[in-house]
């Protein structure tokens, strides 16, 4: 195999202009006005201003709105349940229009019955046989390594040191590219999800991906090993198999879906540990709570704010009407922090009753690899706590915070520990 990914010259930074895009900046909370929005409208007409923190007049709003179908937010726990297990009323096909530009016609986009195959075909590769291989061999040595690379210093920003490049760094040794490659691999998948940043470069790095994927499938397809693209490669269903544009716009769909999800919700829940001290402490004592410490993290601050569905037909919902074609928002995070379910919701705290919650969506498009994001992040959390001793916030840097309107994560997460 001869596929080389050829690195991007100049100071332009995917990461930062993807997180300026998507509402990153400043310490101001979306939480706040979602209470009020959950009381009084459940499900209301979206409106960028609020929900986005976009300074726009009347006029520029109408101007933009003008010819677009009509969009509304699902605020609550049990309308967005609603909205995301029904996917016959509320489809995933609006997708295509942005996203599948880049990614190809991808899961993400798929309706029934389609999408029950093509799961069927892509759920091969997340079989409980392959992540009990790839905790030891894969996710545990990257992780180390990473650890290595900082355990003796004392103090560092865990965000740019770890928790951005451990997730892409596995998905690169699950798929065999080198580790030399990595840095360009990653900035081809930030710009891939920041099509609506840039769509020149986005597009150039999705045919970039596919080119490096498609010599490296042409491979496994005659000589498989032992890696996600040969499983992939192989996989079966019913006489069907994945074709090499399939196979494809999954790998592209991974990086945002899996690489870059689990960097953001790994980094919240380290910031949600490392400002509550006891519960920090608690977990690192007793290893049985970080489950539970994983699920708490995710569910108060999801890495992914929202999800949006179009209506296949006119419908009602918590009492408004949504005309067909309508664009629904689904407002994962205000969900996740309904009173109406959770005592305390605003409050981290690893102790409190567990109640499933839809940081992962729900229905027949909840998260693919959820259990890999899991095991990752548990891996993640016992090294860290294991290899740096008494591991706190850096006293003389700027407290941590978590930002973003629309995908959350902390910039910075500055730490210290004994050595």
């Amino acid at each position: 195999m001869t596929a080389t990914m050829s690195a991007d010259e100049g100071q332009y930074d995917p990461f930062d202009e993807f997180n300026r895009a998507m509402g990153a900046g400043g310490e101001v909370s979306p939480y706040p006005a979602f209470v009020e929005r959950r009381r009084t409208a459940p499900v209301a007409p979206f409106d960028i201003r609020s929900e986005m923190g976009v300074d726009l007049s009347d006029e520029d709003l109408a101007a933009m709105s003008e010819g677009q179908p009509q969009t509304f937010t699902a605020s609550t726990f049990d309308t967005v349940n609603t909205v995301l297990r029904d996917g016959a009323t509320f489809s995933s096909k609006g997708y295509a229009e942005v996203m599948g530009q880049v990614l190809g016609h991808s899961i993400l986009e798929m309706d029934e019955p389609e999408h029950h195959r093509m799961r069927a075909l892509l759920q091969q590769a997340f079989t409980r046989r392959a992540m009990e291989r790839w905790e030891p061999e894969v996710v545990r040595p990257v992780v180390d390594a990473m650890i290595d690379g900082f355990a003796g210093a004392g103090a560092v920003d865990l965000v740019r040191a770890f928790t951005f490049p451990f997730p892409i760094a596995v998905f690169a040794r699950m798929l065999g590219i080198p580790d030399e490659e990595l840095p360009t691999f990653h900035r081809l998948g930030v710009e891939l999800i920041g099509v609506t940043v840039d769509f020149d470069r986005a597009v150039r790095a999705s045919a970039q991906l596919a080119e490096y994927f498609g010599a490296i499938l042409e491979e496994r397809r005659s000589r498989p090993a032992e890696d996600m693209i040969s499983v992939l490669a192989q996989a079966e269903l019913d006489g069907e198999r994945l074709t090499d544009d399939e196979i494809f716009s999954f790998l592209r769909l991974l990086l945002p879906a899996g690489a870059e999800t689990t960097y953001r919700s790994s980094s919240n829940l380290l910031v949600g540990l490392l400002t509550h001290p006891d519960q920090l402490r608690a977990v690192r004592d007793d290893r049985a709570l970080l489950p539970q410490a994983i699920e708490e993290g995710i569910r108060w601050e999801p890495p992914l704010l929202t999800i949006f569905r179009t209506a296949t037909r006119d419908v009602e919902l918590a009492g408004v009407p949504i005309p067909e074609g309508s664009t629904v928002i689904t407002n994962l995070g205000s969900a996740n922090h309904d009173e109406a379910r959770w005592t305390d919701p605003e409050r981290f705290d690893v102790f409190r009753e567990q109640h499933p919650h839809l940081a992962f969506a729900a229905g027949p498009h909840m998260c693919l690899g959820m259990h890999l994001a899991r095991m990752e992040t548990a891996v993640a959390i016992n090294a860290l706590l294991d290899r740096l001793p008494n591991l706190r916030v850096d006293p003389a840097a700027a407290a941590p915070h978590i930002t973003g309107m629309v995908f959350r994560a902390p910039p910075r997460l500055d730490v210290v520990w004994d050595t």
